[in-house]
């Protein structure tokens, strides 16, 4: 068992310095709060000035912390009671601009996947959906933005994988299946409540991105949790999205909530990819006869009435759940399976709508002579 407290660490970090000061980072107040779950040592800096000013202290920790004891993970995370100023501001036209964007070298586009509702098959989608496209040759990688609840560790069969840490003080990702995949999960205890709140979760996820080594994407899923709350304003107004996906199943209780999902995303500018209809119909092994137990058609019915693409539907099927629950999509996949055809439709769908995007960038004005 390691040893280590709270007393511990704020005596290593009092031989820290604080910023523009010759006091150290715990006289100062900067060091707020330490929490300490299993091997992950999480401690949160309350801060004043801009956060890349604050880089070279936070090295300074980690080698500090690693030099007393190696085989924790630490995660500094960085709060201020100003954020909600720093992170956007409106123009004349209200629409946010982002001052401190977060979007990590080499990542060239980044896409949610949302709802309102959870429940309704987000991460079955996102790891589904990432193997289709890793299969289609497209370097993708998967962050597991639901703090409370991560799903990836287990669906891509990666629950006992821990990251390392590289020598300029990132943190690498969990590689299967040709998906690079950062989740919370890889750093507790799959039994492990995380109890923290927004601040907290909000400085954990932009870490999670802008700390991992991701190397080159062609494209990053982000597995969001469900609702429109903190995390869903975190990931619209910090990270450059290039779009998002709404995921729901066809009873009219999901679909309310999808709406309100849909709607957040057009009021922070996001573009809306489509929606999927999830469990869409049940068929039956025995008989083959097939059952719609949600309903049906109500995805598709809502992506009309709020003039967005439907991207396709996904049947509720016995051995979905089964390769998710062992941590084997690529039974899914990769072999051959009635199942692979309604994810690579999606996964088709993604991709041309990310081609158009881009030509709708690099398209210049025509200029006619007449």
């Amino acid at each position: 068992m390691i040893k280590i407290n709270k007393n511990i660490i704020i005596n290593i970090l009092k031989n820290v310095r604080d910023i523009e000061t010759k006091e150290n980072i715990v006289s100062t107040g900067t060091l707020k709060n330490i929490i300490i779950e299993d091997n992950l040592v999480s401690i949160i800096f309350h801060i004043k000035y801009k956060e890349e000013l604050y880089e070279k202290i936070i090295i300074e920790c980690k080698k500090l912390l690693n030099q007393y004891e190696s085989n924790l993970n630490y995660n500094i995370l960085l709060t201020s009671e100003l954020d909600s100023k720093n992170i956007s501001k409106k123009n004349t036209d209200n629409k946010v601009i982002n001052n401190n964007g977060i979007k990590p070298e080499g990542i060239k586009n980044i896409i949610a996947i949302a709802s309102g509702k959870g429940g309704v098959g987000k991460s079955t989608l996102t790891t589904n959906l990432a193997l289709s496209l890793s299969n289609k040759n497209i370097k993708v990688g998967i962050l597991d933005a639901d703090i409370y609840g991560p799903s990836q560790p287990r669906m891509l069969g990666l629950k006992d994988m821990k990251p390392e840490q590289t020598a300029n003080g990132k943190i690498t990702t969990i590689d299967k299946y040709g998906i690079k995949c950062m989740s919370i999960g890889f750093l507790i205890d799959e039994d492990k409540p995380m109890v923290w709140r927004g601040p907290m979760v909000q400085g954990a996820l932009e870490q999670l991105i802008k700390d991992v080594e991701w190397g080159e994407l062609d494209l990053l899923l982000i597995d969001m949790p469900p609702g429109t709350g903190d995390v869903q304003l975190t990931m619209s107004q910090r990270v450059p999205l290039s779009g998002a996906i709404i995921v729901s199943t066809p009873q009219d209780i999901a679909l309310i909530d999808a709406r309100k999902g849909l709607n957040m995303f057009k009021k922070v500018n996001v573009p809306i990819v489509g929606i999927v209809e999830n469990m869409s119909y049940y068929i039956c092994t025995n008989c083959g006869s097939e059952a719609k137990i949600f309903g049906h058609g109500g995805a598709k019915q809502t992506s009309k009435d709020m003039e967005v693409e439907f991207l396709g539907e996904i049947p509720l099927d016995i051995n979905i759940r089964i390769n998710s629950d062992e941590g084997k999509p690529n039974k899914t996949i990769l072999e051959k399976s009635n199942n692979a055809t309604y994810f690579d439709n999606i996964s088709d769908k993604l991709i041309y709508f990310l081609e158009k995007s881009e030509n709708a960038k690099t398209e210049g004005p025509t200029i006619k002579f007449e």
